[in-house]
């Protein structure tokens, strides 16, 4: 005999820890205890349900029938051999009848006067309550089935809701570079592709990371997540800084090397508000936070512009730029900078121009602003030193009268005579 008191504590178990709701629960046991009717005391080609009364325990049982015509049914007999429900030919796409799966129209107007074609006609069944070993096995797989279908339905669409969102748990393990974090009902996974170069994580260490795609694999809920994905930049500034999270501040572009250096244009949806300070905080406060969960990840925050020459001036800061000269149909823009700062525009391994070129979209050449004439000026001196080596003398007669500097390039030649 069913207690109900203990069934009901274990339904509202299964709905808190696993958060199935009950009715899914009692649909799995419904579902189950018709297949083992079925498998002991069903025929070929039945349609059995049962309804579970949680309250005293009872199970009803029911046959299903369709409601057919010979529209929708063939009347023929099965030859010999030949599967039941199998087509005679190919171009007869009529189910054959089966007085045990359907009922004529005419038939199911008697018991029920408004019956239309496809309609469900029930028929009460007797109760049993002994049932064989196989029967109850298979009863108890139906319903271990359904219960782990209604979890990952249930865990789908909690996390479904979650994607394209910062998430947090527990690292689980660190298997083959790969770093698996639980959520207790369901495991997300970092591959290496994913992580912060130099980044080390412990078990049982509590992560952060931007969840990108939630899959329903074989073996359970897989949940994709990264740390190297701009994305993830993106949401740490909208937690950071709420002119961000209303919308008054947008983050329009993000380049970004993860580890290393980001770069990010802003703009200000307000006049009265400024979109770097925004995002700067108070003495650096939130970029700050944002970069030390990055593993101290540089991070340029610059304003965004419609303007082309404009917002690729801003995303080679700190570098000053004196000229830009820009292609539209190649979006090339080539760029002229101090001497002295070439360096600093370039930057490490090519770094700070890289992430401006993704950052704007544009294909960006740098040159110093003396780079060519100085080389130039240089191959011209070699060029007049050569030729002129025999002629010293006069060139030196001549050169008291010139400038000082006119002079030395004399005094240079008659040494290299």
């Amino acid at each position: 005999m069913l207690d109900i008191k203990t069934f009901k504590s274990a339904l509202e178990q299964l709905e808190t820890e696993r958060k199935i709701p009950k009715e899914k629960i009692l649909e799995a046991i419904e579902q189950a205890m018709a297949a083992a009717y079925k498998k002991d005391y069903g025929k070929r080609g039945q349609i059995i349900r049962a309804k579970f009364d949680q309250d005293t325990g009872v199970v009803d049982f029911y046959q299903i029938k369709i409601v057919v015509d010979e529209s929708i049914a063939r009347m023929d007999e099965p030859e010999e051999g030949e599967e039941e429900y199998s087509f005679k030919d190919t171009e007869d796409e009529r189910v054959r009848f089966n007085s045990e799966h359907h009922i004529l129209l005419e038939d199911a107007r008697i018991i029920k006067k408004d019956a239309e074609l496809n309609d469900e006609i029930v028929f009460p069944l007797e109760a049993k309550d002994d049932y064989g070993r196989i029967a109850a096995q298979t009863a108890k797989q139906v319903i271990i089935q359904k219960i782990r279908e209604a979890e990952r339905t249930s865990i789908m669409d909690e996390y479904g809701t979650k994607e394209g969102e910062i998430v947090s748990g527990m690292v689980q393990k660190i298997e083959r570079g790969n770093i698996y974090v639980d959520f207790n009902r369901a495991t997300g996974v970092i591959t290496q592709e994913e992580q912060i170069p130099r980044e080390y994580f412990d078990r049982g260490q509590r992560i952060k990371a931007y969840l990108y795609s939630v899959e329903d694999a074989p073996r359970g809920i897989s949940l994709r997540l990264s740390r190297t994905h701009p994305k993830f930049l993106e949401k740490l500034f909208m937690v950071e800084a709420p002119e961000i999270e209303s919308g008054v501040v947008e983050i329009k572009s993000i380049a970004r090397e993860a580890g290393s250096r980001s770069k990010i244009a802003v703009l200000s949806n307000d006049e009265h508000i400024d979109p770097v300070g925004s995002c700067v905080g108070q003495k650096g406060t939130r970029v700050n936070t944002v970069s030390q969960e990055l593993a101290g990840e540089k991070i340029d925050i610059i304003p965004w512009s419609e303007d082309p020459k404009t917002f690729i001036t801003n995303a080679l800061s700190p570098a000053k730029v004196i000229s830009i000269e820009i292609n539209e149909e190649e979006k090339q823009a080539l760029v002229e900078v101090p001497e002295a700062e070439l360096s600093l525009a370039i930057g490490k391994g090519g770094q700070n121009v890289r992430l401006a070129a993704k950052l704007t979209g544009w294909k960006i050449d740098i040159k110093g602003n003396g780079a060519e004439s100085t080389e130039e000026k240089e191959t011209d001196n070699t060029t007049d030193s050569e030729e002129n080596t025999d002629d010293a003398t006069s060139d030196s007669e001549t050169a008291e009268n010139n400038t000082e500097n006119d002079a030395e390039i004399v005094t240079e030649k008659e040494e290299t005579k």
